[in-house]
């Protein structure tokens, strides 16, 4: 029985599902390739011989030709050329393609449904920002909720016509109707992560240190909690001898509307989110901000930091907190949404209420436990263990044969309305 041919779609590239694709290929699992947009196939092929390319119908970056339905007409772009490329693929290959694995914006499979043999997978992050949720202190004007609602209508009818949805969390997959879940497998990306050599206390004389990380330093990610922590923590005399950091990039793009609300009310003269919380909390001035750094660093910065805190205010599946259980992080997380599926309470890590009392007691508590703070940290590294790529291939591939066989499922009277194929 020959390898399963597998295409992954991404106009994007690296992304979330390129490690998976490499690691497929290079243990001999399947035959696998990556199509993106010219562009970044031009950029990474000297260094990835399995990049395939698709040509968009039309500009995807930046604003479409309306504004309420501009997700609708990228993902026609999108999925135009990606329909013809993977037509074109199957040619050359002289074989059918027997899975293709899409992102559900970026890869839109929208229109291939009925044209390829393929079992079609949907990788769908959250179904709209109205499902993933918003601080309701920056919320989203009238125009962005309602455009919103054809992010839903992607989405949903990606569920009911793809052979298989992924999602990345089952926090993810209970924002869909009850009546699509069915139709949706839970699986978190895998990693490969090294975590890096922890200093031995003795070498370790710098102070204590708090830290947040977040690709962004944005209300979603918990960021204005940190910073409102922070600030009672230097008034009630909790900063001496110790270091706060934030790592993470105040200017990029989050899952809020935050930003928009600082322009909004600075009329421009306040840079970013956080330079506007910096005028809120004036004590956690102290906080120090490294700004977007390579990767090495960041992995470096990560290692010295003694406790992180994750108060995750709305998210369905973070990289940024795998990276730091994977590296042996000590971490508070809030109990609710995603969080609770990678952190388990008192064994690698702590998941507390949103309550800030609660907090300022176990940040105290941790500080005084290094024993503890050290079980946290062992018991992390063994989470991410379980993410490795080595250990989640191998469940991603059970899900591509769920696809295929669903694909090759004969169609019933009963089933015919819920496939989307003719």
């Amino acid at each position: 029985m020959h390898k399963p041919l597998i295409v992954f779609v991404g106009a994007v590239y690296p992304s979330q599902y390129s490690l998976l694709c490499s690691y497929l290929r290079a243990s001999g699992m399947a035959d696998c390739w990556f199509m993106t947009t010219p562009g970044h196939k031009a950029n990474h092929e000297t260094a990835c011989d399995h990049l395939l390319s698709f040509q968009p119908d039309g500009p995807i970056v930046g604003p479409q030709s309306y504004y309420y339905s501009s997700k609708v007409e990228r993902s026609a772009r999108i999925s135009r050329g990606v329909l013809k490329a993977l037509q074109d693929f199957e040619k050359a290959q002289g074989r059918r393609i027997d899975v293709v694995v899409a992102h559900s914006l970026w890869g839109a499979p929208n229109w291939l449904y009925g044209e390829l043999h393929a079992a079609i997978v949907s990788y769908i992050e959250f179904p709209s920002y109205l499902a993933h949720g918003w601080d309701t202190a920056y919320p989203p004007d009238a125009s962005q909720r309602l455009a919103d609602r054809n992010m839903e209508m992607l989405h949903f009818h990606q569920v009911l016509c793809s052979d298989l949805t992924i999602a990345p969390s089952a926090h993810a997959r209970s924002m869909f109707p009850a009546v699509l879940q069915d139709r949706i497998a839970v699986q978190f990306e895998g990693f490969d992560i090294q975590p890096p050599l922890r200093k031995s206390p003795v070498a370790r004389v710098q102070p204590f240190t708090v830290a947040f990380s977040a690709r962004d330093l944005s209300s979603a990610k918990g960021f204005e909690t940190y910073m409102r922590l922070v600030d009672r923590m230097v008034r009630e005399g909790d900063a001496r001898n110790a270091r706060f950091l934030a790592i993470g990039d105040p200017t990029a793009s989050s899952y809020g509307y935050e930003q928009q609300w600082v322009e909004r009310r600075y009329s421009g003269k306040v840079a970013s989110f956080r330079d506007h919380l910096l005028k809120v909390y004036p004590a956690a001035q102290v906080v120090e901000f490294p700004g977007r750094l390579p990767y090495a660093e960041f992995s470096d910065m990560l290692a010295d930091v003694d406790l992180f805190l994750y108060p995750l205010r709305h998210g369905v599946a973070n990289w940024g907190l795998m990276e730091i259980l994977a590296r042996g992080g000590c971490v508070i997380g809030s109990n609710w949404g995603f969080t609770p599926e990678l952190v388990q309470n008192d064994v690698n890590g702590l998941l507390l209420p949103d309550n800030d009392d609660a907090w300022i007691n176990a940040i105290r508590a941790l500080r005084a436990d290094p024993a503890r703070r050290a079980r946290y940290r062992l018991a992390a590294q063994e989470t991410g263990k379980r993410y490795h790529i080595s250990s989640v291939a191998p469940r991603f591939m059970a899900l591509f044969q769920r696809a295929m066989v669903q694909r090759q499922t004969p169609l019933t009277p009963a089933s015919h309305a819920h496939r989307c194929t003719p």
